[in-house]
């Protein structure tokens, strides 16, 4: 292992370290029940707030309980019972896709595979990762959002910009079994300290381990 990567290596299990005693709690923000919760709330909070998504769902999952229920409905219909989510056209139109994908090609069981996954209308390689890790245990990869994106670079855990080449950078350094709770654990940091515009740095419980500290 290269000198530059292992001190990589040695930072991210600090930083994980760190976090898990600083936010024992954290975990998914999305409330869900089951994985076709999980995957129709995912596909509702792309570019929308996790507290926007669980107020659309608290009464959405109570009148969807599965496939079926989805695909009996007109996409009017749908549409209005989550229009207060951004792109709900598009979104409600994905739903629909990958419901009928599910329930034809799957039983109406959620697949299990990220391939599989990222064949269902509105699902990317992100979406897929919050499914499976959240909903079946599986770590497939690092969900990497905005927070986990500007954490990871103000870290100096990556230089890329990309999300996927970011995550990749991400499971290289970073034992397999923490891939599901490091984005939880940095997404919760960075709503909460590491914010964009103003990092809290004198009220960071890494401010230590930070090459991007402004208190350096």
């Amino acid at each position: 292992m290269r000198s530059d990567n292992k001190s990589m290596v040695d930072l991210a299990k600090k930083l994980v370290r760190s976090l898990r005693k600083a936010y024992p709690e954290a975990k998914c923000a999305l409330n869900h029940s089951n994985p076709l919760e999980l995957l129709i709330a995912t596909i509702l909070s792309a570019q929308c707030t996790d507290d926007r998504v669980n107020i659309v769902t608290s009464q959405l999952f109570r009148k969807y309980r599965n496939c079926e229920d989805y695909l009996s409905v007109s996409q009017t219909e749908l549409e209005a019972d989550i229009n207060s989510v951004t792109f709900f056209r598009n979104k409600s139109k994905a739903i629909q896709g990958a419901c009928r994908i599910i329930a034809y090609q799957y039983g109406g069981q959620v697949p299990q595979t990220l391939e599989q996954l990222v064949e269902l209308p509105g699902v990317g390689r992100k979406t897929a990762n919050v499914v499976l890790g959240n909903a079946f245990g599986i770590s497939s990869g690092v969900v990497v959002d905005t927070h986990v994106m500007r954490l990871s670079q103000r870290f100096g855990l990556t230089k890329k910009k990309e999300p996927e080449k970011i995550e990749m950078d991400l499971m290289s350094i970073l034992p397999r079994k923490e891939w599901i709770d490091f984005s939880h654990l940095l997404i919760m940091h960075g709503r909460r300290v590491c914010k964009a515009r103003k990092p809290a740095c004198n009220n960071c419980v890494i401010e230590s381990l930070c090459p991007s500290s402004s208190l350096k």
